[in-house]
């Protein structure tokens, strides 16, 4: 299943949150699903509004926005359809250790140090998903 429909959203739902979890979403019916995975759910209509004028979504457009912009400046001579996958576990890798940049350092010398060689041409390899 792909798309925003009910069946696609309450089945990530199950797979990706954890019951409990609060969803909050800007009023798109189909996000409603999620109660099937054991959460609950609020929408916020906007109203017209655009959604930066609203306090609970700053910090989305700020996620947004960064991201955008580590993209543009980081990656822009890249092929971003063949490596969006790498491209975004980088980018969630420093996110998910953005409170202890300090450490950030020392766990990726740790991993490179653990890691089997490669060859380069393994290294550029895109890989194929599904």
């Amino acid at each position: 299943m792909s798309g925003f429909s009910s069946e696609a959203i309450g089945a990530w739902a199950r797979d990706h949150l954890a019951p409990g979890s609060q969803v909050l979403s800007d009023g798109l019916a189909c996000f409603r699903a999620v109660t099937i995975a054991g959460c609950s759910h609020e929408a916020i209509v906007t109203g017209g509004k655009h959604p930066s004028e609203l306090p609970q979504f700053r910090w989305v457009n700020t996620l947004l926005g960064n991201l955008k912009t580590s993209f543009n400046g980081t990656f822009h001579a890249f092929n971003f359809d063949k490596y969006a996958r790498r491209y975004l576990g980088g980018y969630c890798f420093r996110f998910n250790r953005r409170f202890s940049l300090a450490a950030m350092t020392e766990r990726i010398a740790n991993a490179v140090c653990c890691c089997m060689p490669c060859t380069e041409r393994g290294l550029r390899v895109a890989e194929a998903y599904g």
